[in-house]
């Protein structure tokens, strides 16, 4: 679940920033090899336990959000935000059934199970993702799509042509 979960923070994080400065007050570029590391840091800690020791929650939100994806971030308001985000994430809650990623209670980590389950399960996710899975208001969505039609209209001006006929 807390390899599931550490995915799903990486792609909130990417999919967060194209509500540009709703999501993040910079744009941010968060890697494959952030989720890499972090992952391998994650195997490493989970391994290292003994049975009877707890996850070193604040070890690995420390590694994650400060040095991995924290590293590549420069704005402390944005880093504020991304380490409340993981909170949601890197959490002994995560653990347990019945934990939501949402408020909607769609997304969440599902239960152990072979590797086709899991895919089974985010086929099912929708399509679409709502602003709620990012803590974001429905107006959110307003926001993108009027930045995303004034990049269009943009575009589209730029390409014709500014000579005059004769």
């Amino acid at each position: 679940k807390l390899l599931f979960s550490l995915c799903f923070f990486h792609a909130h994080l990417r999919e967060r920033l194209k509500f540009g400065p709703l999501g993040f007050n910079n744009v941010y570029v968060f890697s494959q090899a952030d989720q890499n590391i972090t992952m391998a840091q994650l195997q490493i800690y989970l391994e290292a336990l003994d049975s009877h020791e707890d996850v070193p929650y604040q070890a690995i939100s420390y590694l994650a959000g400060e040095c991995n994806y924290g590293g590549r971030v420069t704005d402390d308001k944005d880093r504020r935000t991304l380490m409340n985000i993981l909170t949601d994430f890197y959490t002994p809650e995560v653990q347990a059934e019945g934990y939501k990623f949402s408020p909607s209670g769609t997304y969440f980590a599902p239960p152990d199970g072979v590797h086709e389950s899991y895919t089974e399960y985010i086929k099912g996710l929708p399509y679409h993702e709502g602003p709620e899975v990012f803590g974001l208001h429905d107006n959110a969505n307003t926001t993108f799509a009027l930045a995303e039609t004034d990049a269009l209209l943009t575009t589209a001006l730029s390409l014709q042509s500014k000579s005059g006929g004769s």
